[in-house]
């Protein structure tokens, strides 16, 4: 526990941050986890249908600055990628774009 009364402060801060900062950071969590649970069920239309909600969630995090700029423009771009890999070669196509390897 901190002595100092901005220390104290600082800590009175930090709570009410992380509370108002961790809904949003879970959500991105799991409409990631959701959309790769789509991708290895291969439902390419479902998929498709909740797209934009998915970079609904993730723009929304980079606005309130709880992703960097890239990291959620890489992911975005990873499930556009492997969207586009499901619908031209299947569920193996995908397996190595969902989980982030490299080509």
């Amino acid at each position: 526990m901190p002595v100092i009364q901005s220390a104290k402060k600082q800590m009175r801060q930090d709570i009410k941050r992380r509370a108002r900062n961790h809904p949003l950071k879970s959500a991105v969590k799991t409409v990631m986890k959701n959309a790769l649970k789509l991708m290895k069920e291969g439902k390419v239309e479902e998929l498709k249908k909740n797209l934009p909600h998915i970079y609904s969630v993730i723009d929304t995090a980079l606005k309130k600055h709880l992703l960097h700029k890239n990291t959620a423009a890489r992911k975005k771009s990873r499930l556009a990628l492997a969207l586009a890999a499901l619908e031209k070669g299947g569920v193996k196509a995908v397996a190595g774009i969902a989980a982030g390897e490299s080509k």
